[in-house]
C-alpha cells in the first residue's frame, strides 16, 4: 500500500491519494487472474498517519470523474473525488478519514458521452434494504466457533460422504407473519428455527437459494446487484455469519446458490456500470439473456473474470461457505442458448460453444479446488456437455458435481403414470442408469418442479389421498437409495399441498393432519437410512456401488437392485412395488447372503402405511451353490419399497 499528498477540498473531510494496489495487483486483475479482489476493492477501513476512515476503490475503465457520495457530504458530487491509479488501469480510488461504519454511499460516476450515473459499490459487503439502493461501509470482522467442522468437513464434503440436501429459499421458509411478504424473519430468528430443524430432520447440508443482495424478491436472488453481500433483508452479514457458523456446529454444510451467468438492469446495478458495457458483453447476441431479461457476464474480459472468481472464494474464505450451486451453466456454455438462427454468431471454429465462458468456469474450478480442496462446486447444468464434473487435467469442466436432470423429469414422469401404465414405461424409470457413470450427479427435486404450473409434489402423484403419499413414499424411498446425492426442497418433505409461493411461508398447518406429519418423519428416517448405511453412499459414484437384481417383472411392476459399499457385508437390497397390489411371497434372487432383514419399510404404519404388510422373518434358501444364488421371500407391500440388509 502506498499514500501521496493529501488533497483537501471544500469539505471536513479531505481526500487522499492512497492506494491499497500494486503494480502486480492491476497486472494480474487485467489479466483475469487476481482472486482476492475483496481485499482491495469497495470500502475498507483503514488508518493512515493516525487517522482512520474508509479506503474506497472502484473500477470504471470509461469513467472521466469518479467521486464518492453520501450522507457524510449532503451526497455532493464534488466533495470527494477518487484519483485514478493507474491511467489505462480504469481503477478509480482514495481514502477518506473520519468515515465511519454504517455510513450509506455510491459512486457518482461521469462517465461514457458525459453521462452521470449513481451506482452502488459492486464490492460492498453491505447494502441498504431495498427498496433503497446505496451500499453502506461494513466491516466483516467475527468469531467463529466452527473450527471443528472446519478442520472435518473434508470427510463430510467428499465423494464418499452421505449427501441429503436441503433447498431452502430463507424468506419464505417460516415467516414471523404468514400473510405479511414485507416482513422476515432476521438472520438471528432463522438460527434458532432453522437449524434446529434441519438437524432434526437429519439433512446433511442445506443449500441456499441466492443470498446474495437483490433488488426484487420476485427474481428469488437470482437477479443480483450485490455479489459480495448478504441481503439485508434479513439482518447485516455477521447475522448470515453466525447463521452458517450455528449449522457447522451442528454438524451441517452450508451451499449458496451463486449466479456468474447473468444480472438485472437495475440503474444501481452493473448493468452500463460506467455508462458503457463494463461488466457485460456490448454485442447483444453475447450479453443479452432474452429469457431472462438480463445481461450476461463478459468472460473474455480480465477484470470481468477476476471479479467473479474472486466472488466465487469470498464466499468461502469469509462466509465459509462448503460450496457453491453454479446456477444456468447451461446458459454459459451455449452461444445459441435459447436463441433463434441468426440471433447468434458460432465462435472461430464454426462451433456453438462460449470459448470465453468454457475457459472461465475451468479457471473457476481450478482456483476454487486449489485454494478449498474440501468444499464442492455443484453445477447445475441440463445438457448433454461431456465432462461437466470431471476434473480439468482430465478435460473436464472441473465442477465437483452435476444435477442429473434427466433423471428428474423421468422420475417424475413415470411416477405421475396411473399404476395400471407402469409396466409399459419401465425402460424410462431404469434408463438413468444407463448415462449415471458419465458425471458425479445430484439428484434435485428442486423449487422449479413446484412453481408456474407444475403443482406441488403430492399432487404430481396419481390415485385418492392414500395412493397419493404411498406414491410420494415410496418415490422419496427410491430417490434416497439411488446413486447420488440427493436434494429435496423445502416442503416437499411434509407434501406441501400448494405450489410454493416466495411472498407466503411454507403450509405449515399441514401438520397437523397425519398424512403429512407421518411423511416428514417417513423423510427424516430416510436420511437416517442413508447416514447410517455406508453402502449407500460409499461407492455413490462409482460402479462398483450399483448392481441390478431384477429388472424382469415389468407386468407386475417390481423393480430391485441393490447397492453396495466397501464393505460386501453392508450390502442392503432394495424392493419396489409400483402397484397399489399387495404381493406376498415374492420371490427374488440374490448372490451371496444367507440372511436378510428388513430395515425400512415405506408403507409402515408409523408413515401413515397400512402396516399390514411387512417381514419380520425373510426365509432364505440357497438354491445354486455354485454362484451362491439365494432365493429370497418377502412380502411387498402395495405402493411401497422395503429395504433388506
Amino acid at each position: 500500500m502506498k499514500y501521496e499528498e493529501v488533497h483537501f477540498v471544500d469539505s471536513t473531510k479531505p481526500v487522499w491519494n492512497y492506494s491499497l494496489f500494486t503494480d502486480e495487483d492491476i497486472r494480474n486483475f487485467q489479466q483475469g487472474t487476481h482472486y482476492r479482489l475483496y481485499e482491495l476493492f469497495g470500502s475498507h477501513r483503514v488508518t493512515v498517519l493516525g487517522r482512520t476512515g474508509y479506503y474506497f476503490a472502484v473500477w470504471a475503465p470509461n469513467a472521466t470523474a469518479v467521486s464518492v457520495i453520501g450522507n457524510f457530504n449532503d451526497w455532493s458530487p464534488d466533495k470527494h473525488p477518487l484519483y485514478v491509479r493507474l491511467e489505462r488501469s480504469g481503477i478509480w480510488e482514495g481514502f477518506i478519514p473520519d468515515i465511519a461504519v454504517g455510513e450509506s454511499y455510491k459512486y457518482h460516476i461521469r462517465g461514457f458521452n458525459g453521462g452521470t450515473l449513481d451506482k452502488g459499490d459492486p464490492y460492498c459487503n453491505f447494502w441498504e434494504m431495498r427498496p433503497k439502493t446505496a451500499s453502506i461501509t461494513w466491516e466483516l470482522d467475527f468469531f467463529w466457533q466452527d473450527g471443528e467442522w472446519m478442520q472435518s468437513r473434508k470427510v463430510h464434503n467428499a465423494l464418499d460422504a452421505p449427501w441429503s440436501i436441503y433447498e431452502i429459499h430463507l424468506a419464505s421458509w417460516m415467516r414471523p407473519d404468514p400473510n405479511n411478504e414485507e416482513r422476515y424473519n432476521s438472520y438471528d430468528q432463522l438460527r434458532e428455527l432453522l437449524v434446529p430443524y434441519v438437524k432434526k430432520m437429519g439433512f446433511t447440508h442445506v443449500e441456499l437459494m441466492p443470498v446474495m443482495e437483490h433488488p426484487f424478491d420476485g427474481s428469488w436472488g437470482y437477479q443480483g446487484t450485490g455479489y459480495y453481500a448478504p441481503t439485508s433483508r434479513f439482518g447485516d452479514p455477521q447475522g448470515f455469519m453466525a447463521l452458517v457458523d450455528a449449522f457447522h456446529r451442528e454438524g451441517i454444510g452450508v451451499i449458496l446458490d451463486w449466479v456468474p451467468s447473468h444480472f438485472p438492469y437495475d440503474y444501481h446495478g452493473l448493468y452500463l456500470f460506467d455508462g458503457a458495457n463494463t461488466y457485460e458483453y456490448a454485442d447483444m447476441r453475447k450479453g443479452f439473456h432474452p429469457d431472462w431479461n438480463s445481461y450476461i457476464f463478459n468472460y473474455s474480459r480480465g477484470e470481468v473474470k477476476s471479479f467473479l472468481i474472486s466472488n466465487a472464494r469470498f464466499w468461502l474464505d469469509k462466509f465459509h461457505a462448503d460450496g457453491l450451486r453454479v446456477d444456468a451453466v447451461s446458459s454459459m456454455l451455449k452461444l445459441n442458448y435459447s436463441r433463434q438462427a441468426g440471433g447468434w454468431e458460432p465462435n472461430e471454429y464454426g462451433g456453438d460453444g462460449n470459448l470465453e465462458a468454457i475457459a472461465f468456469i475451468k479457471d473457476l474450478n481450478a482456483t476454487v479446488f486449489r485454494d478449498f480442496p474440501d468444499v464442492q462446486t455443484i453445477a447445475e447444468e441440463a445438457t448433454d456437455w461431456p465432462g461437466v464434473s470431471r476434473p480439468t487435467f482430465a478435460g473436464g469442466l472441473g465442477f465437483g458435481m452435476k444435477w442429473m436432470m434427466g433423471w428428474m423429469h423421468d422420475t417424475l414422469d413415470y411416477f405421475k403414470l396411473d399404476p395400471v401404465h407402469r409396466r409399459h414405461h419401465q425402460d424410462k424409470f431404469s434408463f438413468s442408469m444407463m448415462y449415471y457413470y458419465d458425471e458425479n450427479f445430484v439428484l434435485p427435486l428442486s423449487h422449479d418442479e413446484v412453481v408456474h404450473g407444475k403443482s406441488p409434489m403430492i399432487f404430481k402423484m396419481p390415485g385418492d389421498e392414500w395412493q397419493k403419499h404411498a406414491n410420494l413414499r415410496l418415490l422419496y424411498t427410491y430417490m434416497f437409495t439411488h446413486p447420488g446425492a440427493k436434494l429435496l426442497f423445502m416442503g416437499d418433505e411434509f407434501g406441501a399441498t400448494t405450489e410454493w409461493n416466495y411472498k407466503t411461508e411454507l403450509p405449515w398447518f399441514l401438520l397437523q393432519y397425519d398424512a403429512h406429519r407421518l411423511l416428514k418423519d417417513c423423510v427424516r428416517d430416510l436420511n437416517e437410512l442413508l447416514r447410517g448405511e455406508p453402502a449407500l453412499y460409499e461407492n455413490q459414484f462409482n460402479i462398483y456401488g450399483f448392481e441390478w437384481v431384477d429388472l424382469r417383472h415389468r407386468d407386475e411392476c417390481v423393480i430391485v437392485y441393490r447397492r453396495k459399499g466397501r464393505d460386501a457385508a453392508g450390502d442392503v437390497l432394495v424392493i419396489l412395488n409400483m402397484t397399489p397390489i399387495v404381493r406376498r411371497d415374492w420371490k427374488v434372487y440374490a448372490r451371496g447372503k444367507d440372511a436378510w432383514t428388513e430395515v425400512f419399510n415405506s408403507d409402515d404404519r408409523k408413515y401413515w402405511g397400512t402396516g399390514d404388510t411387512n417381514n419380520p422373518a425373510i426365509p432364505v434358501r440357497l438354491v445354486d451353490e455354485t454362484d451362491g444364488v439365494y432365493e429370497v421371500t418377502v412380502h411387498l407391500p402395495p405402493l411401497g419399497a422395503i429395504v433388506l440388509k
